[in-house]
């Protein structure tokens, strides 16, 4: 497991000086659980440039207190996932299990300022608090009970003391949340909860606090599914006195039929998207357009989504995941790198990790045509890397005559197709030598097929598909023109000879 980096328990990375205004740091917080989701992604993608419009510092924070849940495979999935959508951060990672006696000298630290107190209270009892509570039709919550008898730290290591933090009795708390505004909550409705399990190890609700105040955090951007943990954390950083930070809570992505979005609606995580054949351009240029927006601008670079982002710009409203317009964004991508050499340039990782996995390597690349030719003349066929790689294989990838798909097979390759290919084959012979190009162009090409058309009087369809099927395979392709041009004299050649034999 990467090893997290020393954190000062008085961080004074918050501010450059005791006069200037106070940096901004942000921090993505994920427990590694499972995958790094294209919800968690977004919510680093906010944090990220939420850091980098104001100039500040991105931190990346593990919180992997469950450590029955929490598992290596998980952190690694998190930081591939953020390496590969290059959300780089400036500071971390850092791992909560690493920082445990700084938890507890916090805590102990409550207590003596009779902020926090030991429970005794028996699981059993506590089950009989709750049940009574809910005959009564009343919230159920702890009792207080054990709240002002002073107890002292139990030594026994089997004894099931807890350590509660004393919420405030009376009053509220409120936050001008910057996507949700104002929120209030009254602390009757909160809970002395507990903050130091039986076990040994601290919970959730207190160890974020003592990591944002320890890092320094100014902004905490996350899910609203943590709205009702805000303000537990706001009395804890008051009983602390030190300041809060400014808190963004995003509504959750839903699902293309409006419920939350999980696998039923079919891939969640980021590297499911990258195997899908998404580009993390792509993919980051979807997802902040979930929730955020610049009047009616969709394609963002890197640079202008740094400028432009503000989370007062983002709708507090829930935004639903569409695949259709995840595609339009990605072919974009496509298409931009076909034209321009250094979008390709940008890319071409992506490429060469898709054709490896379906079994075409570097040196099957470098003996084929020019990748971004073949990109440019596919891309408005396809609109991931998968189907790229699928159009596109016959080009850098020798096949069998038994290989071609059968369907077309039966469909182009009649009798009457013999005499075509054998006339194509002669004719593409002597457009050129093997070892130059000097009549292998797209004219040469075209004047070659109507010379066919003339010399046995059809039209081109029945000169063209049989071409097709012989040399790609199968009956989609570009024009074929284009198509025997990309594929080369001595493939082309090679290809016709195999199936006439």
């Amino acid at each position: 497991m990467t090893q997290s980096k020393s954190i000062s328990s008085n961080s004074s990375n918050s501010s450059k000086s005791a006069h200037s205004k106070p940096m901004i740091r942000t921090r993505f917080a994920p427990s590694p659980t499972g995958d790094l989701h294209v919800g968690g992604a977004r919510t680093a993608l906010f944090s990220y440039l939420t850091a980098r419009h104001a100039q500040g510092e991105f931190i990346l924070r593990v919180e992997d207190t469950d450590q029955q849940r929490s598992t290596e495979s998980s952190v690694q999935a998190i930081l591939d996932g953020m390496k590969w959508l290059d959300l780089n951060y400036d500071e971390g990672p850092f791992f909560q299990t690493q920082r445990f006696e700084r938890y507890r000298e916090v805590a102990q630290e409550l207590i003596k300022n009779n902020q926090a107190y030991y429970c005794n209270c028996s699981k059993e009892r506590l089950d009989q608090v709750r049940e009574a509570q809910m005959e009564a039709h009343e919230k159920p919550r702890y009792d207080h009970h054990c709240r002002e008898l002073n107890l002292e730290k139990d030594l026994d290591p089997d004894s099931n003391q807890v350590i509660r933090f004393k919420n405030p009795l009376e009053g509220q708390v409120s936050w001008k949340d910057l996507v949700k505004g104002e929120i209030k909550f009254s602390n009757q409705e909160l809970d002395d909860m507990v903050i130091w399990r039986s076990d040994d190890s601290p919970t959730y609700n207190f160890t974020v606090v003592v990591d944002d105040v320890d890092m320094g955090i100014t902004h905490v951007v996350r899910g609203d599914d943590h709205v009702n943990n805000t303000p537990r954390q706001i009395n804890i950083f008051k009983a602390l006195d030190k300041p809060c930070p400014v808190f963004a809570h995003l509504s959750m992505i839903l699902g293309e039929d409006g419920k939350k979005m999980s696998k039923r609606h079919g891939a969640t995580s980021v590297m499911e998207y990258r195997n899908l054949g998404y580009l993390p351009e792509a993919l980051l240029n979807y997802l902040v357009r979930l929730g955020w927006s610049h009047g009616d601008q969709e394609i963002f670079s890197r640079e202008e989504l740094v400028k432009l982002f503000n989370l007062k710009a983002v709708n507090h409203s829930a935004a639903a995941f569409n695949t259709q317009k995840l595609n339009w964004v990605n072919q974009h991508y496509l298409k931009q790198a076909g034209l321009n050499l250094k979008n390709f340039e940008q890319i071409k990782p992506e490429l060469i990790y898709h054709f490896n996995k379906a079994g075409i390597s570097e040196s099957d690349l470098n003996q084929g045509p020019d990748l971004q030719e073949v990109l440019k003349i596919l891309s408005e066929r396809v609109h991931t890397l998968c189907e790229f790689i699928s159009f596109s294989k016959y080009f850098y990838q020798d096949f069998e005559v038994k290989d071609l798909d059968p369907v077309a097979v039966n469909k182009f390759l009649k009798p009457d197709s013999t005499p075509v290919l054998k006339l194509a084959l002669e004719k593409l012979k002597n457009l050129s030598d093997l070892s130059g190009v000097s009549g292998w162009t797209l004219e040469s090409i075209q004047k070659m097929i109507q010379d066919i058309a003339q010399e046995l009087n059809i039209g081109l369809g029945k000169i063209g598909m049989p071409l097709r099927v012989v040399l790609t395979g199968g009956s989609q392709s570009p024009a074929i023109e284009d198509t025997i041009r990309l594929i080369g004299q001595e493939r082309v050649i090679k290809r016709l000879n195999n199936y006439l034999k």
